[in-house]
């Protein structure tokens, strides 16, 4: 089993290179049997451009690809494209196309759909974006994943997608809609302490393992319902890295005798402003 990346350059999509014909040419070589990971990066001025046809390529020679299990839409940096101008689309056709993918991995959320997000062997979504839109997420509430293990989502802030609010998380820390998950990430958002705050008795985590609310604005507020949690201190890990809490609580998380990353605190700007890790 082998690992392919596939990425077009500016020069390249000025040339005449598209992703679509990197696919066919992986489709047609012996690699494409053989495939059990592919990467997808920039597809050429992902800005500008939806991945649309090349997805429709990807399913169309779905049978060259049988070994297929881990597909990643979009990686790639800032240098290339923002992640808040990517531009996607319904990717939901894929997870029909492809019955043994176990993860799926997506970057950006301009355009993004995933409906219906259904899939019989998924075990691990990850969607990377500077603000998650609000119909995403009740695509994702509204999912069946049954052998789901790790949900791990970048919410990010209202000026690049996040249009909900609390109460479109809430659903996700419930512990009813993925019965295997043991992983969940809510993570780079606007609203880590409110998100903190409902998930530190939350019945979500009589499940998991790991509970990710790193890379967003938590404080002392989330910080303390967490610190104050039975619930909390059944998990194997926490990861609150990327804050905004006091050096004071930072401390008592190190003496709490938990496995918790705490790493890379930050400081307010001089407005109090606090940003997320990834927006823009």
């Amino acid at each position: 089993m082998i690992e392919i990346r596939l990425s077009v350059g500016y020069d390249e999509y000025e040339e005449g290179t598209r992703m679509s014909s990197l696919i066919e040419k992986l489709a047609s070589s012996p690699d494409g049997e053989k495939l059990s990971i592919l990467t997808i990066g920039d597809w050429g001025q992902a800005y500008e451009n939806s991945p649309e046809s090349f997805i429709e390529t990807l399913i169309s020679h779905k049978d060259s690809f049988p070994n297929l299990t881990k597909l990643f839409i979009g990686d790639m940096g800032f240098e290339e494209c923002e992640v808040s101008w990517i531009n996607q689309t319904n990717l939901s056709p894929l997870l029909a196309a492809f019955p043994n993918l176990k993860s799926l991995s997506i970057k950006g959320s301009q355009e993004l759909s995933l409906q219906p997000l259904v899939h019989e062997n998924l075990e691990e979504l990850v969607i990377i974006c500077g603000g998650l839109p609000q119909s995403v997420l009740q695509e994702i509430t509204n999912a069946r994943l049954p052998e789901l293990r790790k949900l791990e989502l970048y919410l990010g802030v209202e000026d690049y997608g996040f249009d909900g609010g609390i109460e479109d998380v809430l659903p996700l820390l419930k512990g009813d809609l993925f019965p295997k998950l043991t992983y969940l990430g809510l993570k780079d958002s606007e609203i880590q302490d409110e998100i903190a705050i409902a998930a530190a008795d939350a019945p979500i985590l009589d499940q998991l393992h790991t509970l990710d609310l790193s890379y967003g604005t938590l404080t002392d507020e989330g910080g303390e319902a967490l610190l104050a949690s039975a619930r909390i201190k059944q998990l194997k890990h926490l990861d609150l890295s990327y804050h905004y809490m006091s050096d004071e609580l930072v401390l008592r998380w190190q003496q709490s005798g938990m496995s918790v990353d705490v790493k890379d605190q930050q400081e307010s700007d001089e407005d109090d402003w606090r940003y997320p890790f990834l927006t823009e």
